[in-house]
């Protein structure tokens, strides 16, 4: 038996399902009585999604579209980043959202201290784009999870590695 037990926070996007989701926004907004005639494209690239409308509110209303696609898909919708509308040419706009994948050194840190500041006795180690959380105690561990599950980071964490 083990003398610890370990677990990985990470944040992972399954790009097919992006992909999925992607062409499933494009053939409702085809066919979307609202959006017939204007100019509306989304351009899936390997770490960004690029959306161009004709105006904010059709701008808006892809956004809001590809997110219900993602969420029909078993994806979060926070791994999204959202960047600024920008304005296009002949008055179109245009607006990039990126795919967020692995947890950044800031986000890590917090992950870390909240972790902390719950006064369990777990160990935690920053690993690239991951947290990697260990402890004697199968339980302290699923506290953690509890805990970090409960607090809104602002991206999607997933548990993996559990041993």
């Amino acid at each position: 038996m083990a003398s610890t037990y370990s677990f990985d926070v990470v944040s992972e996007v399954n790009m097919q399902e992006v992909d999925n989701a992607v062409n499933q926004a494009k053939k409702e907004i085809e066919q979307r009585y609202d959006f017939k005639g204007s100019k509306t494209e989304i351009d899936l690239g390997e770490e960004e999604i690029k959306i161009a409308s004709d105006d904010e509110f059709k701008l808006k209303s892809v956004v809001e579209i590809i997110k219900a696609k993602f969420i029909k898909r078993g994806l979060s919708p926070k791994a999204l980043d959202l960047q600024k509308v920008e304005k296009a040419s002949l008055g179109t706009v245009r607006q990039t959202a990126k795919i967020v994948k692995g947890i950044s050194k800031e986000k890590a840190k917090e992950v870390v201290a909240e972790i902390k500041e719950s006064k369990l006795k777990i160990q935690t180690q920053i690993m690239e784009n991951q947290v990697r959380v260990s402890a004697k105690d199968k339980d302290d561990l699923q506290a953690v999870i509890a805990l970090l599950r409960n607090k809104d980071f602002g991206i999607d964490l997933q548990f993996t590695n559990y041993r």
